[in-house]
């Protein structure tokens, strides 16, 4: 077949304009996404106001979407105990310790287990103090940045008696970007279970 004339030029025109609504953008795939998460309304249950835990001596409120369990009984010591998400596969773990005069170590023992173990992994780790000297409670909550473990870890005493430690466990692969809206949340709860914190 031959082409002549007018007809070359338009069959030029033809393919100079399909070629160049051809080279538009470039696809590019899309980010990965996440699911979306559903979080509860914030409503809270008070912890110990009863006694009904003698061996530990404070009492404060918790998320009333979470349940309050002992750790499993092959592993459980005096003091330990949990606020539980199952929902979420989240876990507080909380433990409850004597000062006894060890101040020093039971500090240094709660950033070397729950802090300096995670510093490798770690983007960057915050520190805000706590500070309630009508309610005597002194410590230290951090922050971990990155895929670390955990998130959230804090600690809580009146710096004579009583010393309390929690740290946020998910039980899943660290992901940051996917748990920050849920870290964002229990933290919060953290904060709270704080701020209503009472020695016995």
């Amino acid at each position: 077949m031959v082409i002549k004339g007018r007809n070359k030029l338009n069959l030029i025109m033809v393919l100079a304009v399909l070629l160049v609504a051809g080279c538009g953008e470039v696809p590019v795939p899309k980010p990965k996404g996440y699911f979306r998460i559903d979080l509860p309304e914030k409503h809270y249950s008070a912890f110990n106001d009863d006694g009904s835990r003698p061996d530990i001596p404070l009492r404060f409120e918790y998320p009333s979407y979470g349940t309050i369990s002992s750790e499993s009984p092959g592993f459980a010591e005096p003091g330990w105990f949990n606020i539980e998400f199952p929902r979420y596969k989240a876990r507080i773990y909380l433990t409850y310790k004597d000062v006894k005069g060890d101040l020093a170590s039971l500090v240094e023992q709660t950033y070397t287990m729950n802090v300096k173990n995670h510093i490798t992994k770690a983007d960057a780790i915050n520190e805000t103090a706590i500070y309630d000297r009508d309610n005597r409670i002194f410590g230290i909550l951090y922050d971990l940045k990155g895929n670390t473990a955990t998130a959230v870890q804090f600690y809580a005493t009146d710096s004579t008696r009583h010393y309390l430690r929690g740290s946020l466990y998910f039980e899943s692969e660290p992901n940051a970007d996917s748990l920050a809206p849920v870290i964002d949340f229990f933290r919060a709860d953290i904060v709270h279970l704080i701020e209503t914190l009472k020695w016995k």
